[in-house]
């Protein structure tokens, strides 16, 4: 069994990799920036590590004292969004820096969206390599350049939508508060764009068998539906919320959407099929719309 430093640790994906860790009897050090999280992992029955991504000794000691790291925090603000990537880079050099030589696992946390980029319509497989120039790109390759130095680096590309119970800050409750405050729950186009999609708990058992087993330079894909084409999506909500459902143009995306105009558009696919086959991975909860029509995240409280 392992002691896995985890960033992110209590966060939406984090406190669920943290509960699969401790279920399979690996050890967890809790990256906590708040007394809430210092709590909450507390509760869970993790060891609490104080620091956050900017305080980079705390990351290095951190590391230095488990067996393996997941790195899953991130700093999304919007207000200050150039900002976040040099800090995931510092926080990944660090990391990795402490791990140099050991041969300790190191799995960073990526995104597929960045592959849309490749080509229109084109399935995307771990076999490719990221468009050059984008934030979490830059992160990827640092991560590979350290699979030859001695760490056993790896990278998850997380789906857009990790979806499932808690979910309260991601791309569908982001939609479905869209679609109440319009009064209708809207698409672009034909809406056949395809977003892959992850369920959470599918997810912590990836991080887990990646940390536990993933080769050197591994690039691993958490998508458990390859597409689910965004007018499904539409539909979905649609019919919890009894909203009508619309075709939009990409001039009216913007009022709609928002920040989120452009995101909605991309097309997506994504394979998972080598992560699968190298690591013995079958994603096995609910699908998207299956989980969305269980309602739960329509309730007051979510």
């Amino acid at each position: 069994m392992m002691k896995v430093f985890v960033t992110g640790a209590s966060g939406y994906v984090g406190s669920a990799v943290v509960r699969e860790l401790l279920e399979a009897g690996h050890q967890v050090i809790g990256l906590a920036r708040s007394d809430a999280s210092a709590a909450a992992l507390t509760a869970a029955g993790a060891e609490v590590h104080r620091g956050d991504l900017k305080d980079l000794d705390s990351l290095r000691s951190g590391a230095v004292a488990a067996d393996g790291v997941i790195h899953l925090a991130y700093v999304h603000d919007f207000s200050d969004i150039a900002s976040s990537g040099p800090i995931d880079m510092g926080a990944v050099e660090t990391i990795t820096a402490a791990l140099e030589g050991t041969d300790k696992p190191f799995v960073n946390t990526s995104g597929t969206l960045a592959l849309s980029m490749l080509g229109a319509g084109r399935l995307a497989t771990e076999e490719d390599a990221g468009p050059v120039g984008v934030r979490r790109i830059d992160s990827e390759d640092a991560t590979m350049a350290m699979a030859g130095r001695g760490v056993r680096a790896s990278f998850v590309r997380l789906a857009p939508t990790v979806h499932g119970d808690g979910d309260k800050h991601g791309f569908i409750p982001s939609l479905i508060g869209m679609a109440r405050a319009k009064g209708v729950s809207a698409y672009i186009g034909d809406g056949t764009n395809r977003w892959p999609a992850i369920h959470r708990l599918d997810a912590a058992r990836l991080y887990r068998l990646a940390v536990e087993a993933a080769p050197a330079g591994s690039r691993l894909h958490g998508a458990g539906e390859e597409g689910v084409p965004f007018r499904d999506i539409a539909e979905a909500i649609g019919r919890q919320l009894k909203l009508p459902v619309v075709s939009i143009s990409r001039a009216e995306a913007g009022d709609y959407f928002g920040f989120l105009a452009d995101f909605v558009s991309f097309d997506n696919p994504t394979s998972s099929a080598l992560t699968q086959q190298r690591l013995g991975w079958q994603p096995k909860e609910p699908g998207l719309i299956a989980d969305i029509e269980q309602g739960h995240y329509f309730n007051n409280d979510q």
